[in-house]
């Protein structure tokens, strides 16, 4: 009986048993289940406020970009208002200039007419400038010559006259010592005309061989005195002194100090302060000289061998006329030395000559500064 009842019990214990372990378990189901939903409504709470927060930021977003495009598109607007006003100026600016260019190009044009009057009057001018000047120099050379021809001929009449004289004669007539000039060493051009007629009319004075002192020409008419015949008087010059031979009918070869003596004629190779053309004419014509003339092929070898080796002015120049060159001495073209090309009148315009160190001849600028020029005159007698 008891046996009975204890595996009734038994069996009953039993039951509750898996009753209660089929509880536990769904209540441990039901747990999990439970939390399982709490995490997953959790984690889309999570999810959904994430969104709703991301979605938020990307509306912010959208329209910071929005205003940031608007804020664009009207600055965008207002560059292009900007740019078209720009244009506008631009456009203005672009036709005043265009204006001004047209008024300058006309007053060009109009300066360049002007321009090309004042040269041809400057032209003018210093064509007939030059002229009166060829003109005016070309009479006292023709008068410079004259005067030195006709002195060179007294000088020989006096010496023929000399001649003829009979050496036991024991004075002669002569001029007072005080009288006397230094009219052959000064510039030829300060003779006066009158005198020079009165030199000419009147009987030469007669001296003794050694009494070589030049007369002057207006004390030809004086009273002459006697002096005697070893005689001899002596004056001071401004000029070069020119010693003459005391030998009667001697050759034409006394030149002054400091003069070459070639062929009749004595040279002066002058060097110093660069000169122009002119200023080197100048320097010659105190030297009662000129510019040399040159006329044989001895006498360019004679100055190529003496002349300065940086070159030197010489007395060719064509002045007056293009390509017509004129000696100094008036004398024609008969002979020439140009270097190949030369004259090409190149530059500013060449119309005077130098010699170079070779002998060959160059037409340059007269205005071109040298450091050397040569002169010439007539050897005295």
């Amino acid at each position: 009986m008891e046996e009975g009842s204890y595996s009734v019990e038994f069996s009953r214990l039993r039951r509750r048993r898996q009753c209660c372990g089929q509880g536990m378990q769904l209540g441990v189901l039901a747990l999990v289940t439970a939390a399982l939903w709490a995490g997953l409504t959790t984690l889309l709470l999570l999810w959904h406020w994430d969104g709703v927060r991301n979605l938020k930021h990307l509306e912010e977003t959208a329209a910071w970009n929005m205003s940031q495009v608007s804020k664009d598109v009207s600055r965008q607007k207002g560059d292009q208002k900007t740019q078209k006003s720009l244009a506008a100026q631009m456009s203005q600016d672009m036709e005043r200039i265009q204006a001004e260019q047209e008024r300058l190009k006309a007053q060009g044009s109009e300066l360049s007419q002007n321009l090309d009057g004042l040269l041809e009057d400057l032209s003018s001018l210093k064509s007939q400038s030059l002229n009166e000047r060829r003109t005016d120099l070309g009479s006292l050379e023709r008068l410079q010559e004259e005067v030195a021809r006709l002195w060179i001929e007294l000088r020989m009449s006096n010496a023929w006259k000399r001649e003829t004289l009979q050496p036991t004669l024991p004075t002669v007539p002569t001029v007072p010592a005080t009288a006397l000039t230094t009219v052959l060493t000064t510039e030829p051009a300060t003779v006066p005309a009158t005198a020079l007629t009165t030199a000419l009319t009147t009987e030469p004075t007669m001296v003794p061989a050694m009494v070589l002192t030049p007369v002057p020409v207006t004390a030809l008419n004086t009273e002459p005195t006697t002096v005697p015949a070893m005689a001899s008087a002596t004056t001071t010059t401004t000029a070069a002194p020119l010693s003459f031979s005391s030998t009667p009918g001697s050759m034409c070869n006394t030149c002054p100090e400091k003069w070459v003596n070639f062929q009749r004629k004595c040279y002066y190779f002058g060097e110093g302060p660069k000169k122009g053309w002119i200023q080197a004419r100048f320097a010659c014509e105190n030297l009662q000289g000129r510019l040399v003339s040159i006329h044989s092929r001895e006498e360019q070898a004679f100055l190529t061998k003496h002349a300065s080796r940086k070159g030197s002015w010489i007395g060719l120049r064509d002045l007056d006329i293009e390509g017509e060159f004129i000696w100094m001495d008036q004398k024609p073209l008969d002979y020439t030395n140009w270097r190949p090309g030369e004259p090409n009148n190149q530059a500013l315009g060449e119309d005077c000559v130098m010699m170079q160190s070779s002998g060959q001849w160059n037409d340059a600028f007269c205005g071109s500064r040298l450091d050397a020029w040569v002169c010439d005159r007539l050897a005295a007698c």
